[in-house]
């Protein structure tokens, strides 16, 4: 195991330096310079602001419900918009307020390719490090987009990034032609959406927007947020930023195999407080330690090499390894098949087995087992 003090945490994106890849995400924790620097002060790595448009956002109120009262951050639905602040505010004073914590601050604009034009050098001027552009409400076919990134491009000389909506069409095309118009990285991806959540003990709905509806985030999000960050990583050699279902280091850890150079957080910051950025940049490098791996180099991409071309993958039943077993039972409960079996043979000692005539390869007990007794061949997934 590597030293204490020994890992290297810190990250390059587009020439910004970040002590860790912690960043925040456009939202409720973001809303103003002083929020921002809490955020810092927590141990964000890099701070994205809250998005900034020509007109103010009319925010409709109730705006954020947590799906599950028992599992707050399994999904949370938000119908928070961008900023309700006039940019003229964010760029006299919001951005310098940020500004003071040190980190490389981020601004976050949108909608229109007019829009970019207006505010992108106005932005700039303000002493941001770099904008992000949101693409959250302005179409799912790429090509028009393309337009937006190259009005702010040709605007700005700092670095800008593109925030993919999960609707986009095409996003591996997308990110490949944003690469060629110099947009210096992909964070991927946004809330998904529009989803409904009702009380059934009043049978309203939680949300006052529009319709209800609200944009999803927390942990649900986080495979699709994966694939979206994978797909694109292996599509361009621009940075991706990962986003979505980060609560935890060892979900940060995952977008970064899949090849991000950092993550954003949003839902765990305002859910758990602003330390969660320390928190989980601590539990990567715990991570790291306990796998010997020296820096975020070693990890970046690590699982692409992995990911299968094939339709379809036939792989022999799992191995068993019975002495990681801690009679739990968990896979002889959730096994769809009834193949497992999990016997005490002695105090402290078990036996497991998977019947290979009922095994039908599902996979679930290699992915619920706590203790990893099950696991593929090396030669499998």
């Amino acid at each position: 195991m590597i030293p204490l003090g020994k890992v290297n945490l810190s990250a390059e994106i587009a020439g910004l330096h970040l002590k860790n890849p912690t960043m925040t995400a456009p939202g409720p924790t973001t809303r103003n310079g002083v929020a921002l620097k809490k955020q810092a002060e927590g141990g964000a790595g890099a701070l994205v602001c809250k998005t900034v448009s020509v007109n103010p956002a009319v925010v409709p109120r109730p705006n954020i419900a947590v799906v599950d009262r028992k599992s707050i951050s399994t999904a949370v639905l938000n119908a928070e918009t961008w900023s309700d602040l006039p940019y003229q505010e964010w760029i006299n004073k919001e951005y310098k307020i940020a500004k003071e914590a040190g980190v490389p601050v981020i601004a976050s604009e949108g909608y229109t390719a007019a829009d970019h034009r207006k505010l992108g050098p106005l932005v700039e001027k303000a002493g941001v490090d770099a904008i992000e552009f949101s693409l959250h409400y302005v179409g799912l076919d790429y090509k028009p987009l393309l337009e937006i990134a190259k009005a702010l491009r040709e605007s700005v000389e700092i670095p800008i990034f593109a925030k993919f909506s999960p609707h986009i069409i095409n996003p591996v095309e997308f990110a490949k032609e944003l690469e060629k118009i110099e947009v210096n990285g992909i964070v991927a991806i946004n809330t998904y959406g529009p989803c409904l959540h009702i009380d059934i003990e009043t049978a309203r709905p939680m949300l006052g927007s529009q319709s209800n509806y609200g944009w999803l985030s927390g942990a649900a999000l986080k495979p699709l947020a994966i694939r979206y960050v994978a797909d694109v990583a292996r599509a361009v050699k621009i940075p991706v930023i990962g986003c979505g279902g980060i609560m935890r280091g060892v979900d940060a850890v995952e977008h970064i195999m899949a090849g991000a150079s950092a993550v954003q957080i949003c839902t765990a910051s305002f859910l758990y407080g602003p330390t969660i950025y320390g928190k989980v940049a601590n539990e990567i490098e715990q991570f790291m330690r306990d796998h010997n791996y020296d820096s975020l180099d070693d990890l970046r991409g690590l699982s692409l090499k992995y990911l299968s071309e094939k339709e379809i993958l036939d792989l022999d039943p799992p191995i068993i390894n019975a002495k990681l077993c801690i009679h739990c039972c968990t896979c002889e409960r959730v096994c769809p098949y009834e193949a497992i079996r999990v016997e005490e043979t002695k105090p402290q000692k078990f036996k497991v087995t998977i019947d290979r005539y009922k095994c039908y390869r599902c996979g679930l007990c290699v992915s619920v087992c706590p203790a990893r007794v099950f696991q593929w061949s090396s030669t499998g997934a």
